[in-house]
């Protein structure tokens, strides 16, 4: 019996105390993330691609030319009630701001975005270790993103 204590007592302990891999977010100087989330949608990343698009509004004048890149993962949920099923990440080199991180229910489909500078430094963490993407949401409209790796020995 007193060995299925210590059991019993994380048991007891409420299920939403914090998000999964709360423990990769940074600090919450603004307050923002006091609340336990609505909702955490979490990504062990499997597979991924790089799509570099080129396409030609031919009707407009000037003709702008435009050649999006994206990322696209893919992997398995972690977090419970998670359904998220793929990630696009775009890149921006142009824009003062940021759009902010959209979750599409219906199609199970997280789209972020990072300014192109962050392009390389995403591609290194997919091409070096396992990767997590990490979307929260709170009641007062917060909404974190992030792509991380797990806890990693230094060598």
């Amino acid at each position: 019996m007193r060995a299925l204590l210590p059991l019993l007592l994380v048991l007891s302990l409420p299920v939403s105390a914090a998000p999964l891999h709360s423990q990769f977010l940074p600090p919450d100087d603004l307050a923002l993330r006091q609340e336990t989330p609505e909702s955490q949608q979490l990504l062990q990343v499997t597979d991924y691609s790089v799509v570099v698009g080129n396409q030609r509004q031919s009707n407009q004048q000037p003709i702008p030319v435009t050649s999006p890149l994206i990322l696209r993962l893919k992997g398995k949920p972690l977090s419970k009630g998670a359904t998220v099923s793929q990630v696009l990440i775009s890149f921006d080199a142009e824009s003062k701001s940021l759009k902010k991180p959209v979750f599409d229910d219906k199609r199970k489909v997280l789209n972020l975005n990072y300014p192109l500078s962050q392009y390389r430094v995403i591609l290194d963490l997919l091409r070096s270790d396992t990767v997590y993407v990490q979307f929260l949401t709170y009641a007062n409209g917060h909404i974190w993103a992030d792509l991380h790796t797990g806890t990693i020995r230094a060598r």
